[in-house]
């Protein structure tokens, strides 16, 4: 079982490292690529994982309820937490809720399961990135633009392959490979780009970004164990979900906070703390569902 966990966990962690090392030498500006990769890579990679499989909506609605619970779930169980160590719910509660599922859980997803599990990571992916935007813009912005959310082009190109897949459109196969080659950047990139932002880690507030670090994947965990278990969801279903909630917060928290003025000093050491630990909980939560 080890070396079955190390095969999963070390390409992930191994290309964060190199992100690293060359973010610390280099000191690269990511803003640019980051935002290529936002707009063409993700969106590829959606569009190529939803319109090239036979995809039905009701394959994967528990999947996306239980995203959705994981979610909403972890700010229930994250706000007697913030008041019981004095954080403000606002700094604590968007990272315990909004996790890695891009830079880290799309490529830990695949690894870990498959071109098979990539649907429903994809669908997490899309779930998380909605709620994360109405959701953090409503409490922190205090305004929220759902219309604007579903302009962006992940959302988009996510539609677009439902659309295809749903209606049984025949693409021209070289126009589906072109969309995967293009999507396939978007794993490492991710990966990469989350390495060079961990050289950003203010220390100063390791307290809460340990706090995080630990609350985030465990509330995740639990709900989604809870969850899989409740409503009986198959074995593969289980799988993806009890990951999805091992996962760290996601760096856009960051951004959210950084952009509200929303204590972003802490909000940063959340995020980067959780991803540095994060091969803790990942590992924990292979380790249970191989062991099922």
């Amino acid at each position: 079982m080890f070396l079955q966990i190390a095969s999963i966990v070390f390409p992930v962690f191994a290309v964060i490292v190199l992100g690293f090392v060359y973010g610390r030498r280099h000191r690269p500006d990511m803003i640019a690529t980051n935002q290529v990769n936002m707009d063409i890579f993700v969106p590829a990679l959606v569009f190529s994982a939803l319109a090239s499989h036979a995809f039905s909506l009701a394959d994967v609605q528990w999947v996306a309820i239980g995203g959705i619970v994981i979610v909403l779930g972890s700010g229930l169980l994250g706000l007697p937490i913030a008041r019981a160590l004095g954080h403000a719910p606002r700094t604590l509660l968007p990272p315990m809720m909004f996790k890695n599922a891009g830079n880290m859980g799309l490529p830990l997803l695949l690894l870990a399961f498959g071109e098979a599990a990539l649907p429903a990571a994809v669908i997490l992916f899309l779930v998380e990135n909605v709620l994360h935007f109405t959701l953090s813009t409503l409490w922190l912005g205090r305004s929220a633009n759902v219309l604007r959310v579903l302009r962006e082009p992940v959302f988009i190109a996510g539609a677009a392959g439902i659309f295809v897949s749903a209606t049984g459109a025949a693409l021209w196969p070289p126009v589906l490979a072109a969309f995967k080659v293009v999507g396939d950047v978007s794993t490492g990139l991710m990966l990469f780009a989350l390495g060079v932002r961990l050289n950003t880690a203010p220390f100063a507030e390791w307290r809460i970004g340990l706090v995080g670090a630990v609350a985030t994947p465990a509330t995740g965990m639990v709900l989604a164990g809870l969850y899989c278990w409740i409503f009986g969801l198959s074995s593969a279903e289980t799988d993806v979900l009890l990951l999805f909630g091992a996962l760290p917060p996601a760096v856009l928290n960051y951004i959210f906070a950084e952009r509200y003025g929303q204590e972003p000093d802490k909000v940063a050491a959340i995020v980067i703390v959780g991803n540095l630990v994060a091969l803790l909980s990942i590992t924990l939560a292979l380790a249970i569902r191989l062991a099922a």
